[in-house]
Protein backbone atom coordinates (compact mmCIF):
# COMPACT_ATOMS: atom_id res chain seq x y z
CA UNK A 1 0.00 0.00 0.00
CA UNK A 2 1.21 3.50 -0.84
CA UNK A 3 2.67 5.54 2.03
CA UNK A 4 2.50 9.31 2.36
CA UNK A 5 4.31 11.84 4.51
CA UNK A 6 2.45 13.03 7.59
CA UNK A 7 2.87 16.73 6.99
CA UNK A 8 6.49 17.74 7.50
CA UNK A 9 7.17 15.31 10.35
CA UNK A 10 9.29 12.93 8.28
CA UNK A 11 6.96 10.10 9.31
CA UNK A 12 5.33 8.01 6.59
CA UNK A 13 1.88 6.47 7.02
CA UNK A 14 -0.29 4.24 4.85
CA UNK A 15 -2.83 6.11 2.72
CA UNK A 16 -5.60 4.22 4.52
CA UNK A 17 -5.80 4.61 8.30
CA UNK A 18 -7.73 2.05 10.34
CA UNK A 19 -10.25 3.85 12.53
CA UNK A 20 -11.06 1.89 15.69
CA UNK A 21 -14.30 3.59 16.77
CA UNK A 22 -16.40 0.51 16.02
CA UNK A 23 -14.33 -1.88 18.12
CA UNK A 24 -16.09 -2.45 21.43
CA UNK A 25 -19.67 -2.02 22.54
CA UNK A 26 -20.28 0.81 20.06
CA UNK A 27 -19.88 -1.76 17.27
CA UNK A 28 -18.16 -5.16 17.36
CA UNK A 29 -18.36 -6.37 20.95
CA UNK A 30 -16.41 -9.57 20.28
CA UNK A 31 -12.80 -8.64 21.10
CA UNK A 32 -11.34 -11.60 19.21
CA UNK A 33 -13.21 -10.63 16.04
CA UNK A 34 -12.08 -7.01 16.37
CA UNK A 35 -8.49 -8.20 16.74
CA UNK A 36 -8.84 -10.35 13.61
CA UNK A 37 -10.03 -7.28 11.69
CA UNK A 38 -7.06 -5.25 12.94
CA UNK A 39 -4.60 -8.00 12.00
CA UNK A 40 -6.14 -8.31 8.53
CA UNK A 41 -5.71 -4.55 8.05
CA UNK A 42 -2.07 -4.75 9.10
CA UNK A 43 -1.48 -7.70 6.78
CA UNK A 44 -3.01 -5.67 3.92
CA UNK A 45 -0.39 -2.95 4.42
CA UNK A 46 -2.13 -0.51 6.76
CA UNK A 47 0.42 0.91 9.20
CA UNK A 48 -1.70 3.67 10.74
CA UNK A 49 -4.35 3.10 13.45
CA UNK A 50 -6.53 5.81 14.98
CA UNK A 51 -8.56 5.42 18.17
CA UNK A 52 -9.71 7.62 21.08
CA UNK A 53 -10.26 7.34 24.80
CA UNK A 54 -14.00 7.95 24.43
CA UNK A 55 -14.63 5.12 21.95
CA UNK A 56 -16.70 2.68 24.02
CA UNK A 57 -15.27 4.42 27.11
CA UNK A 58 -11.76 3.04 26.64
CA UNK A 59 -12.71 -0.38 25.32
CA UNK A 60 -11.50 0.42 21.82
CA UNK A 61 -8.05 1.37 23.13
CA UNK A 62 -7.93 -1.87 25.12
CA UNK A 63 -8.75 -3.92 22.00
CA UNK A 64 -6.14 -2.11 19.92
CA UNK A 65 -3.59 -2.72 22.66
CA UNK A 66 -4.35 -6.45 22.63
CA UNK A 67 -4.06 -6.56 18.83
CA UNK A 68 -0.64 -4.89 18.85
CA UNK A 69 0.80 -7.02 21.65
CA UNK A 70 3.45 -9.57 20.79
CA UNK A 71 5.70 -7.44 18.60
CA UNK A 72 3.36 -5.60 16.23
CA UNK A 73 3.46 -2.26 18.06
CA UNK A 74 6.78 -1.18 16.54
CA UNK A 75 5.38 -1.43 13.00
CA UNK A 76 2.37 0.84 13.62
CA UNK A 77 1.88 4.60 13.80
CA UNK A 78 -0.60 4.70 16.67
CA UNK A 79 -2.93 7.66 17.20
CA UNK A 80 -5.40 8.41 19.97
CA UNK A 81 -7.41 11.39 21.15
CA UNK A 82 -8.54 13.24 24.28
CA UNK A 83 -11.32 15.76 25.01
CA UNK A 84 -14.67 13.97 25.10
CA UNK A 85 -16.40 13.19 28.43
CA UNK A 86 -15.10 10.10 30.21
CA UNK A 87 -17.31 10.44 33.28
CA UNK A 88 -19.90 12.62 34.99
CA UNK A 89 -17.27 14.80 36.66
CA UNK A 90 -17.00 18.04 34.63
CA UNK A 91 -13.20 17.81 34.95
CA UNK A 92 -13.13 14.40 33.24
CA UNK A 93 -13.21 16.00 29.80
CA UNK A 94 -11.92 18.95 27.82
CA UNK A 95 -8.55 20.38 26.91
CA UNK A 96 -7.17 21.47 30.28
CA UNK A 97 -3.68 20.60 31.46
CA UNK A 98 -5.21 18.76 34.41
CA UNK A 99 -7.27 16.43 32.24
CA UNK A 100 -4.75 15.87 29.43
CA UNK A 101 -1.95 14.91 31.83
CA UNK A 102 -4.24 12.53 33.69
CA UNK A 103 -5.98 10.96 30.72
CA UNK A 104 -2.87 10.21 28.66
CA UNK A 105 -1.76 7.85 31.43
CA UNK A 106 -5.05 5.94 31.18
CA UNK A 107 -4.76 5.75 27.39
CA UNK A 108 -1.18 4.45 27.61
CA UNK A 109 -2.28 1.80 30.10
CA UNK A 110 -5.23 0.67 27.97
CA UNK A 111 -3.12 0.61 24.80
CA UNK A 112 -0.36 -1.35 26.54
CA UNK A 113 2.37 0.95 25.24
CA UNK A 114 4.93 3.43 26.54
CA UNK A 115 4.20 6.05 23.89
CA UNK A 116 1.53 7.33 21.53
CA UNK A 117 2.79 8.39 18.12
CA UNK A 118 0.07 10.97 17.49
CA UNK A 119 -1.98 12.40 20.37
CA UNK A 120 -4.88 14.56 19.19
CA UNK A 121 -7.25 17.04 20.77
CA UNK A 122 -10.64 15.61 19.78
CA UNK A 123 -12.48 18.94 19.53
CA UNK A 124 -11.72 22.62 19.88
CA UNK A 125 -12.81 24.25 23.14
CA UNK A 126 -12.93 28.06 22.93
CA UNK A 127 -13.19 28.17 26.73
CA UNK A 128 -9.68 26.74 27.20
CA UNK A 129 -6.57 28.77 26.39
CA UNK A 130 -4.74 27.11 23.50
CA UNK A 131 -1.45 27.89 25.24
CA UNK A 132 -2.53 25.80 28.23
CA UNK A 133 -3.39 22.88 25.97
CA UNK A 134 -0.19 23.18 23.95
CA UNK A 135 1.87 23.55 27.12
CA UNK A 136 0.55 20.25 28.47
CA UNK A 137 1.09 18.50 25.13
CA UNK A 138 4.62 19.90 24.89
CA UNK A 139 5.46 18.45 28.30
CA UNK A 140 4.15 15.04 27.17
CA UNK A 141 6.36 15.15 24.07
CA UNK A 142 9.42 16.08 26.16
CA UNK A 143 8.60 13.27 28.60
CA UNK A 144 8.59 10.78 25.71
CA UNK A 145 4.97 9.75 26.23
CA UNK A 146 3.81 11.36 22.98
CA UNK A 147 5.72 11.79 19.73
CA UNK A 148 3.54 14.28 17.84
CA UNK A 149 0.36 16.24 18.53
CA UNK A 150 -2.63 16.98 16.35
CA UNK A 151 -6.25 18.07 16.52
CA UNK A 152 -9.63 17.05 15.14
CA UNK A 153 -12.46 19.12 13.69
CA UNK A 154 -10.83 22.46 14.52
CA UNK A 155 -12.26 25.58 12.86
CA UNK A 156 -9.79 27.33 10.59
CA UNK A 157 -9.40 30.29 12.97
CA UNK A 158 -8.29 27.94 15.77
CA UNK A 159 -5.88 26.14 13.41
CA UNK A 160 -4.16 29.43 12.64
CA UNK A 161 -4.20 30.60 16.27
CA UNK A 162 -2.67 27.32 17.44
CA UNK A 163 0.16 27.58 14.91
CA UNK A 164 0.84 31.17 15.98
CA UNK A 165 0.74 30.23 19.68
CA UNK A 166 3.20 27.38 19.18
CA UNK A 167 5.64 29.65 17.36
CA UNK A 168 5.39 32.59 19.75
CA UNK A 169 5.41 30.57 22.99
CA UNK A 170 7.93 27.90 21.99
CA UNK A 171 5.40 25.05 22.15
CA UNK A 172 5.12 21.85 20.14
CA UNK A 173 3.00 22.61 17.11
CA UNK A 174 0.05 20.62 15.88
CA UNK A 175 1.25 18.58 12.91
CA UNK A 176 -2.11 17.42 11.54
CA UNK A 177 -5.85 17.93 11.50
CA UNK A 178 -8.53 15.22 11.48
CA UNK A 179 -11.70 16.67 9.92
CA UNK A 180 -14.89 15.11 8.57
CA UNK A 181 -14.61 14.90 4.78
CA UNK A 182 -16.60 13.10 2.14
CA UNK A 183 -18.33 13.82 -1.15
CA UNK A 184 -21.39 14.90 0.87
CA UNK A 185 -19.34 16.92 3.39
CA UNK A 186 -17.01 19.25 1.50
CA UNK A 187 -16.99 22.50 3.49
CA UNK A 188 -13.36 22.03 4.55
CA UNK A 189 -12.30 22.49 0.93
CA UNK A 190 -13.01 26.20 1.36
CA UNK A 191 -10.51 26.99 4.10
CA UNK A 192 -9.37 24.10 6.33
CA UNK A 193 -7.60 22.09 3.61
CA UNK A 194 -5.73 25.02 2.04
CA UNK A 195 -4.77 26.33 5.48
CA UNK A 196 -3.36 22.95 6.53
CA UNK A 197 -1.42 22.78 3.26
CA UNK A 198 -0.03 26.26 3.86
CA UNK A 199 1.27 25.25 7.30
CA UNK A 200 2.64 21.92 6.10
CA UNK A 201 0.18 19.95 8.20
CA UNK A 202 -1.02 16.45 7.50
CA UNK A 203 -4.76 15.85 7.06
CA UNK A 204 -6.39 12.54 8.04
CA UNK A 205 -10.12 12.86 7.30
CA UNK A 206 -12.67 10.69 9.06
CA UNK A 207 -16.01 9.43 7.75
CA UNK A 208 -15.20 9.26 4.01
CA UNK A 209 -18.41 7.22 3.67
CA UNK A 210 -20.37 10.05 5.32
CA UNK A 211 -21.48 7.89 8.21
CA UNK A 212 -22.69 5.15 5.87
CA UNK A 213 -24.60 7.33 3.41
CA UNK A 214 -22.05 6.38 0.72
CA UNK A 215 -21.98 2.69 1.56
CA UNK A 216 -25.13 1.84 -0.39
CA UNK A 217 -27.02 1.21 2.83
CA UNK A 218 -29.68 3.85 2.22
CA UNK A 219 -32.17 3.80 -0.63
CA UNK A 220 -35.09 5.85 -1.89
CA UNK A 221 -37.55 3.41 -0.36
CA UNK A 222 -36.01 3.69 3.11
CA UNK A 223 -38.27 4.40 6.04
CA UNK A 224 -38.31 8.13 6.79
CA UNK A 225 -38.71 7.54 10.52
CA UNK A 226 -35.93 8.49 12.92
CA UNK A 227 -33.20 5.81 13.18
CA UNK A 228 -33.76 3.23 15.88
CA UNK A 229 -30.23 2.35 17.03
CA UNK A 230 -28.70 4.09 20.03
CA UNK A 231 -25.85 5.52 17.97
CA UNK A 232 -28.22 6.81 15.31
CA UNK A 233 -30.58 8.32 17.90
CA UNK A 234 -27.71 10.34 19.32
CA UNK A 235 -27.04 11.66 15.81
CA UNK A 236 -30.62 11.86 14.58
CA UNK A 237 -30.04 15.23 12.90
CA UNK A 238 -27.60 13.45 10.59
CA UNK A 239 -29.61 10.29 9.88
CA UNK A 240 -33.33 11.02 10.23
CA UNK A 241 -34.73 10.61 6.73
CA UNK A 242 -37.68 12.80 7.61
CA UNK A 243 -35.35 15.81 7.53
CA UNK A 244 -35.08 17.56 4.12
CA UNK A 245 -31.28 17.85 4.34
CA UNK A 246 -30.94 14.12 4.77
CA UNK A 247 -33.32 13.47 1.90
CA UNK A 248 -31.01 15.61 -0.23
CA UNK A 249 -28.08 13.45 0.90
CA UNK A 250 -30.02 10.37 -0.14
CA UNK A 251 -30.72 11.81 -3.57
CA UNK A 252 -27.04 12.72 -4.03
CA UNK A 253 -25.93 9.25 -2.90
CA UNK A 254 -28.18 7.62 -5.50
CA UNK A 255 -26.75 9.80 -8.25
CA UNK A 256 -23.23 9.01 -7.08
CA UNK A 257 -23.99 5.28 -7.13
CA UNK A 258 -24.80 5.61 -10.84
CA UNK A 259 -21.50 7.42 -11.43
CA UNK A 260 -19.64 4.64 -9.63
CA UNK A 261 -21.43 1.90 -11.58
CA UNK A 262 -20.61 3.57 -14.90
CA UNK A 263 -16.96 3.83 -13.81
CA UNK A 264 -16.94 0.11 -12.99
CA UNK A 265 -16.32 0.55 -9.27
CA UNK A 266 -18.40 0.40 -6.10
CA UNK A 267 -19.88 3.45 -4.40
CA UNK A 268 -17.60 2.73 -1.42
CA UNK A 269 -14.52 2.76 -3.66
CA UNK A 270 -15.69 5.99 -5.32
CA UNK A 271 -16.19 7.71 -1.96
CA UNK A 272 -12.85 6.78 -0.42
CA UNK A 273 -10.87 7.36 -3.63
CA UNK A 274 -12.42 10.83 -3.86
CA UNK A 275 -11.11 11.78 -0.41
CA UNK A 276 -7.66 10.38 -1.16
CA UNK A 277 -7.46 12.36 -4.40
CA UNK A 278 -7.31 15.78 -2.71
CA UNK A 279 -3.66 16.95 -2.66
CA UNK A 280 -3.91 18.14 0.97
CA UNK A 281 -5.07 14.74 2.28
CA UNK A 282 -2.54 12.38 3.84
CA UNK A 283 -4.70 9.37 4.67
CA UNK A 284 -8.39 8.52 4.81
CA UNK A 285 -9.69 6.94 8.01
CA UNK A 286 -11.85 3.89 7.37
CA UNK A 287 -13.96 2.57 10.25
CA UNK A 288 -15.08 -1.00 9.58
CA UNK A 289 -17.34 -2.85 12.02
CA UNK A 290 -17.03 -6.24 10.30
CA UNK A 291 -14.47 -8.08 8.20
CA UNK A 292 -16.70 -7.64 5.15
CA UNK A 293 -16.72 -3.88 5.73
CA UNK A 294 -12.92 -3.88 5.82
CA UNK A 295 -12.55 -5.93 2.66
CA UNK A 296 -14.94 -3.67 0.76
CA UNK A 297 -12.89 -0.61 1.74
CA UNK A 298 -9.34 -1.89 1.28
CA UNK A 299 -9.71 -2.01 -2.50
CA UNK A 300 -10.26 1.76 -2.62
CA UNK A 301 -6.53 2.30 -2.08
CA UNK A 302 -5.90 1.14 -5.66
CA UNK A 303 -8.59 3.27 -7.34
CA UNK A 304 -7.65 6.33 -9.40
CA UNK A 305 -10.57 8.55 -10.38
CA UNK A 306 -10.48 10.18 -13.80
CA UNK A 307 -11.06 13.90 -14.28
CA UNK A 308 -14.37 13.11 -15.96
CA UNK A 309 -15.59 11.22 -12.88
CA UNK A 310 -14.41 14.03 -10.60
CA UNK A 311 -16.27 16.56 -12.76
CA UNK A 312 -19.48 14.54 -12.46
CA UNK A 313 -19.07 14.39 -8.69
CA UNK A 314 -18.70 18.18 -8.62
CA UNK A 315 -21.94 18.53 -10.57
CA UNK A 316 -23.81 16.48 -7.95
CA UNK A 317 -22.20 18.10 -4.89
CA UNK A 318 -20.35 21.33 -5.75
CA UNK A 319 -16.90 21.93 -4.23
CA UNK A 320 -16.98 23.44 -0.75
CA UNK A 321 -20.56 22.30 -0.14
CA UNK A 322 -21.86 20.31 2.83
CA UNK A 323 -25.40 19.15 2.16
CA UNK A 324 -26.34 18.84 5.85
CA UNK A 325 -24.32 21.25 8.07
CA UNK A 326 -24.79 18.83 11.00
CA UNK A 327 -22.19 16.62 9.30
CA UNK A 328 -19.45 19.25 9.72
CA UNK A 329 -18.78 17.97 13.24
CA UNK A 330 -18.47 21.24 15.16
CA UNK A 331 -20.80 24.19 15.58
CA UNK A 332 -19.39 27.44 16.89
CA UNK A 333 -20.92 28.49 20.23
CA UNK A 334 -21.08 31.95 18.69
CA UNK A 335 -24.12 30.67 16.79
CA UNK A 336 -26.00 29.74 19.95
CA UNK A 337 -29.13 31.82 20.41
CA UNK A 338 -27.92 33.87 23.41
CA UNK A 339 -24.67 34.76 21.62
CA UNK A 340 -26.58 36.15 18.64
CA UNK A 341 -28.83 38.47 20.62
CA UNK A 342 -28.14 42.18 20.41
CA UNK A 343 -27.37 43.86 23.72
CA UNK A 344 -30.29 45.71 25.21
CA UNK A 345 -30.58 49.29 24.11
CA UNK A 346 -30.07 52.01 26.62
CA UNK A 347 -33.15 54.14 27.18
CA UNK A 348 -33.06 57.43 25.35
CA UNK A 349 -34.14 60.70 26.88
Amino acid sequence: MEHRSLGRTGVSVSKLCLGAMMFGRWGTEDHDESIRIIHRALDAGITFIDTADVYSRGESETIVGKALAGGRREDVILASKVHMPMGDDPNQRGNSRRWIIREVEDSLRRLGTDWIDLYQIHRYDPGTDLDETLGALTDLVRAGKVRYVGHSTFPVSAIVEAQWTARERGRERFVCEQPPYSILTRRIEVDVLPTCARYGMGVIPYSPLAGGWLSGRYSAGADAAAPASEARRRLSDRFDLALPANRRKLDAAEQLAKVAAEAGISLIELAIAFVLRHPAVTAAIIGPRTMDHLESQLTAADIELSDDVLDRIDEIVPPGTTINPADDGWVSPALAAPARRRPARRPTR
